[in-house]
């Protein structure tokens, strides 16, 4: 009879050790004379990831959005936020770590960004920002393929 209590050593492994804020950032340069002007903003959202070893199959995903919001030339505010993560990513190929380091891990950080961008903007006396979801599979594969070509 076999060992039912033999474990798989070669199991993939994924878990989040921890999620933080990293660093963040808000600037209100025309307040309070913006407050004045009729609300009608043009936002702009910039993205950007990283990722870096640490340690024992554990990896540093550190995700950076960006907004800026502008009343015809002035700029009203522009709130930035590095969320981060740390991962541990166990038993898997290079391909696939590539993959969850630059989409899958992105993906769980974001409403996390999303939630401390909106509070920040709220608290600078802005009406709430409500970013829409980002598709972070697509942008992976769009690099990937930028990178191959």
């Amino acid at each position: 009879m076999a060992d039912k209590t033999t474990e798989n050593t070669n199991a993939q492994e994924f878990a989040i050790h921890r999620i933080f804020v990293k660093d963040l950032s808000y600037e209100a340069p025309n307040s309070p004379k913006s407050f004045k002007e009729e609300w009608n903003p043009a936002v702009d959202l910039n993205l950007d990831t990283t990722h870096d070893f640490l340690e024992d199959n554990l990896y540093d995903v550190t995700l950076k959005v960006t907004t800026s919001v502008k009343l015809k030339d002035d700029t009203i505010f522009i709130a930035e936020v590095h969320q981060a993560g740390i991962f541990l990513l166990n038993h898997f190929s290079d391909e696939q770590k590539d993959e969850l380091l630059g989409s899958f891990c992105p993906n769980i950080l974001f409403p996390y960004a999303r939630e401390v961008i909106s509070d920040v903007i709220n608290r600078g006396g802005f009406p709430p920002l409500y970013l829409a979801p980002v598709n972070f599979e697509a942008i992976y594969q769009q690099r990937k393929q930028q990178k191959s070509a």
